[in-house]
This record gives C-alpha cells, sequence and structure tokens, in this order.
C-alpha cells in the first residue's frame, strides 16, 4: 500500500475548477461545477413572486431588483440606480472586480437578463445569466438550500459606467427617427397594438411610433425557461431589426427589454441600448408624447 496522498493535494484536488471568464449563457452542470469558489458569486435577481424565494442555490444572494437594487427616488419602477449606489450594493454583496458573477430567477429566463445588463452597464462583464434559472438547475438534481446565506465580505467591485448601454427617453426619441437603429419592444403583441390594457392602469395604450414589436416570449422556448439556440435567436433578431445595425430595446418597466438585449449580445451585437423608463416613462399622459395603436 503507497502512502496517504499529501494534506495539500488531497485539499487541491477538492477545489472546483478554475472560475475564467465565463460565456455569457451558462448551463446548470456549468455552474454546479463551480460552485463554491472563491472567485465565483451567485445571486438571484427573482422579482416579483419569485423575489425572495425561499429554496436557492446554496450560497445565493439576492440582487433584490423589487428593493435596493432599483432607485426608489424615481416614479418609475426599475430605474437603475446611480453608479455610486449599485457600487455600494454589489459590494455588500461580495462582488470583487476579479469576481465571476452568476445571475439567476426563479421563472426561468425573466428577470436575470435585467441583473446581467446592470452589471454591464456599470463596466462589467465577467456576468453570465444561468439559462434555465432555479427550475433548471432542480431539474438536473442539483441541490437547493433554505438556509439564509451568510453575510459577505465586502467586496471592491467599481462601477465604470458606459452610457452608450442606456437610452433615455431623449435618446430613444432620437433614434425612432434614424434609419439605421431598430427599436424593439419586449412586450407582448396585444400590449403593444394597445388591444390589451396596460398592467398599470395609469398609462396610456400603445407603443413608441416607429418601434417594432418582438415579444420576448418569442426569443425563449415555449416554457419560458430557455433561450432558443442561437441560430434561432439571430433569426428572429435579423428579422425585427431588418438588418439595421443599431439597437435599443424597450418594454413596460425596462426589465423584459433586458432578454431583448441579452438575446443581441450572444448573437454579437457590440452594444444594444436599453431604454431603462420603457413605456412606464414615454405612456405617461402628462408627458404629450406621441403614441401609436394598431400594428
Amino acid at each position: 500500500m503507497g502512502p496517504p496522498p499529501h494534506r495539500g493535494t488531497e485539499r487541491a484536488s477538492r477545489e472546483p475548477p478554475a472560475v475564467t471568464a465565463p460565456p455569457p449563457l451558462i448551463d446548470p452542470s456549468w455552474l454546479a461545477a463551480r460552485l463554491g469558489h472563491p472567485d465565483l458569486v451567485v445571486l438571484d435577481a427573482g422579482i416579483g413572486a419569485h423575489r425572495h424565494a425561499p429554496a436557492r442555490i446554496p450560497g445565493a444572494r439576492a440582487f433584490d431588483l423589487d428593493g435596493a437594487l432599483s432607485d426608489h427616488a424615481s416614479p418609475l419602477p426599475h430605474t437603475l440606480p446611480s453608479p455610486a449606489d449599485l457600487q455600494r450594493e454589489l459590494r455588500a454583496l461580495g462582488v470583487d472586480d476579479r469576481s465571476t458573477v452568476v445571475l439567476y430567477d426563479g421563472a426561468g429566463i425573466y428577470s436575470a437578463p435585467r441583473a446581467w445588463w446592470m452589471l454591464r452597464a456599470m463596466g462589467f462583464d465577467r456576468a453570465a445569466v444561468l439559462d434555465g434559472g432555479l427550475p433548471a438547475w432542480q431539474a438536473a438534481g442539483h441541490p437547493v438550500s433554505t438556509d439564509r446565506p451568510a453575510p459577505a465580505p465586502a467586496g471592491d467591485f467599481t462601477a465604470r459606467p458606459r452610457p452608450a448601454l442606456l437610452a433615455d427617453r431623449d435618446a430613444v426619441a432620437a433614434a425612432l427617427t434614424d434609419p439605421a437603429t431598430a427599436v424593439l419592444d419586449a412586450r407582448s403583441r396585444a400590449r403593444f397594438t394597445g388591444a390589451a390594457p396596460e398592467p398599470r392602469p395609469h398609462l396610456r395604450p400603445g407603443h413608441l411610433p416607429g418601434s417594432t414589436s418582438l415579444p420576448f416570449t418569442d426569443l425563449l422556448t415555449p416554457d419560458g425557461r430557455h433561450y432558443l439556440p442561437l441560430p434561432a435567436l439571430r433569426a428572429r433578431l435579423t428579422t425585427a431589426t431588418a438588418g439595421r445595425p443599431h439597437l435599443v430595446t424597450t418594454c413596460g418597466s425596462g426589465v423584459t427589454a433586458c432578454i431583448l438585449a441579452f438575446a443581441a449580445h450572444l448573437t454579437g451585437h457590440p452594444a444594444p441600448a436599453v431604454y431603462d423608463g420603457s413605456w412606464s416613462d414615454w405612456g405617461r399622459p402628462e408627458t404629450g408624447l406621441p403614441a401609436a395603436t394598431g400594428d
């Protein structure tokens, strides 16, 4: 019988694989192989019914879009916080400049791309979305935890804003008249045409004049939990943009617009921008901005 393994060798063999820059969309096996690595930060970006879900991926902390990760001083829902506020909150979640961050939500694909876009808009590129979210993680047989995660050691994340990824009302108005820019609306077609009422009753029905309807569900599998394969994403985005090289995405409050922006990123688009206020801003009656109905 040979000598026992050296303790350092044994410990090294148990360490998860090195965490290199991740692909933007990962599957549960990628995460499971690296879970527990000190440079990995897993964040639950669930909103609405999935906010503060009792079961979570072990070690995951809450990227609370309904709470501290939105600017509640704004009258609009889910407004991007200031760079200083976002930097503070991400440091509190243990995010370092060298961290690899994995974002997921309880729906499969819904609000995690919003959290990914927020990080990217602050100059952070080492972030990935878990395709299928918590349902896919559980379906693959990986464990969940109901324990409250331990407080994170303070991180050193530094916000480096990329203004080109954020579109305000004036930028969107200019984009709508620019023949080189496509403005894609991620809401349902019924909301786009005005046939269905807005869930926020103070908003007008309809859409941005000159925008194109591309419901975010058209980019997902029928169960809404996974992105379509890359060739299908590319085909649907190419049709919707009509080959225009610049892209702005919009929706109701800036959340599902990020599903479109993330898909564009997957297909190689260099800088899809998101209208942060989206229809919650443009559709307010007091703005006096034009609204179109029908197709």
